[in-house]
Formats: structure tokens, C-alpha cells, sequence
């Protein structure tokens, strides 16, 4: 049976790095006193430095986490209300006409958003009969039958608005000079070759359309952001760039 390709980002763990400095004398500690480490940035400003448990005070007003007290708090929750309410009536107070030319434009900037669209737009109608081949999982009757359970996902979209055939599948996710630049950023980065025979090629172009949907859909890749994608999304991509020999690895939940 084929399975879906996937992937994973890694999740590169910064490591703090400490320069040390040729004037820095750090005191000698005792038992129950506060260790202080006085030494001179490179600048020539002294510095001092608190020992384990001592942290700043909470000030004579007490402050909170942010470290504003508790009327500086206040005074921006007040304004961070008065601005979402300005905004709420300038939307309230466009024009139907405004308001579609201001969601096209935000569905150019965001294309991602079109799935909030769909959302709020489609009534979901009761199945239809279902179609021969189709599996019993798939509601948008473009699905094809997956390896394994998890990979049993459908858009669950009504037919005449399923993901893998809104036009933005095709020029974000399938369009063969995007995802070409796209593999090459990727290649780059991971410092792997571009390869161009046709297996490997194609491979590369499946899992770079991967990547370009899980940005399209979730807008960002990584850690945090491992989704399933819709069967019928991964045969759209599968049919524009096959595999010779029709072999397809399964979810593999470390695959980038």
C-alpha cells in the first residue's frame, strides 16, 4: 500500500556562550553572605553581580511579572482596550463593498487565511452517496486509501470546495518554479544536494510541497507544528510529482 511522505523540522537548541575577561576578579564567597563578582565590561563600566536566590525586589508598589506595577498594568490594559474598540468600529463602519475588497486583500497578504474562509463560508452539506473506490473516511471524494490511520485524513470539505482543488493548491503548492526555489533554500540550509534525476528530483519537489502546505495551512514549520496532511492533498501532490517505481515512505513522525 503507499504511504504519505513527511517531514520534521529539527529543533536547533542555542548554546550561551561566555567570553571571559582578563580584568575580572571575581570576590571570594562566604557561607551566608551575598556573592558579588565586580570586574569591567569592555567598555570599562563596572559591573556587579547577584548570587543564586537573590533577585530583584518588587518595589514599594509590588510589581507584577512584567515588572510593572500594578497602575502602569492597568493604564495599558485600558489602552490596549481602547485601541481594539477603535479598530472594531472602524471595521463596523465599511462598506460591504469595503469589506470584500479588505478580505481579498488580506487573503493575497495571507493565503492561509482561506481555510479560516472556508470555515466560516461552508455550510457542510450531508455526504453524498459515496463513490466507487472511495474510502469510507472521506468526505470531499477525492481521498485515496492510506497505509495507516493516522494517515486517514480528509479535508472534510464538500466536493466542489476541497483543499487539493482550490486554485491556491496549485500556484502556492504545486507550481513547479516555486517549489524549485523552495527546495533550493531548503538544500541550502540542510547543505544537502539539489539532485536533478528524476526519482530523487521528484522526491524532493513531493517534500518541498509538503513543507510549502504546512506553511500555507499552520504559517510556520518546526517543532510544534507536525500536522497530517489531508489524503486528498497528498495524491494531488503525489499524481504531479509520482515516484518511478510508485513507492511512497509512511508518516515517519523525525522526518523533517
Amino acid at each position: 500500500m503507499a504511504q504519505s511522505d513527511s517531514f520534521q523540522d529539527e529543533s536547533i537548541q542555542d548554546e550561551s556562550m561566555v567570553s571571559s575577561d582578563t580584568e575580572y576578579t571575581p570576590e571570594p564567597s562566604t557561607s551566608g553572605q551575598r556573592r558579588v563578582a565586580r570586574g569591567r565590561t569592555r567598555g570599562g563600566r563596572a559591573i556587579a553581580t547577584r548570587g543564586r536566590g537573590r533577585g530583584r525586589g518588587r518595589g514599594r508598589g509590588g510589581q507584577t511579572k512584567m515588572g510593572l506595577g500594578q497602575e502602569d498594568l492597568q493604564r495599558v490594559e485600558d489602552l490596549q482596550a481602547q485601541r481594539i474598540a477603535e479598530e472594531q468600529a472602524r471595521i463596523q463602519g465599511l462598506s460591504l463593498q469595503q469589506s470584500h475588497q479588505l478580505l481579498e486583500l488580506c487573503l493575497t497578504r495571507d493565503p492561509s487565511l482561506m481555510f479560516d474562509l472556508l470555515r466560516f463560508t461552508s455550510d457542510v452539506p450531508p455526504p453524498g452517496p459515496p463513490v466507487e473506490g472511495q474510502p469510507t473516511w472521506c468526505f470531499c471524494h477525492n481521498c485515496r486509501e492510506m497505509s495507516t490511520d493516522v494517515e486517514r485524513k480528509c479535508c472534510r470539505q464538500p466536493h466542489n470546495s476541497c483543499v487539493s482543488s482550490l486554485p491556491h493548491m496549485e500556484v502556492y503548492i504545486l507550481q513547479e518554479g516555486v517549489l524549485c526555489l523552495a527546495r533550493r533554500i531548503w538544500n541550502d540550509i540542510r547543505a544537502v544536494a539539489d539532485l536533478q534525476d528524476t526519482g530523487e528530483s521528484n522526491k524532493q519537489f513531493r517534500y518541498a510541497a509538503y513543507r510549502q502546505f504546512v506553511v500555507w495551512q499552520y504559517g510556520a514549520l518546526g517543532q510544534g507544528h507536525r500536522v497530517i496532511i489531508p489524503s486528498c492533498c497528498v495524491w494531488k501532490i503525489r499524481d504531479q510529482y509520482p515516484d518511478p517505481h510508485g513507492q511512497y515512505k509512511g508518516f515517519i513522525l523525525s522526518r523533517v
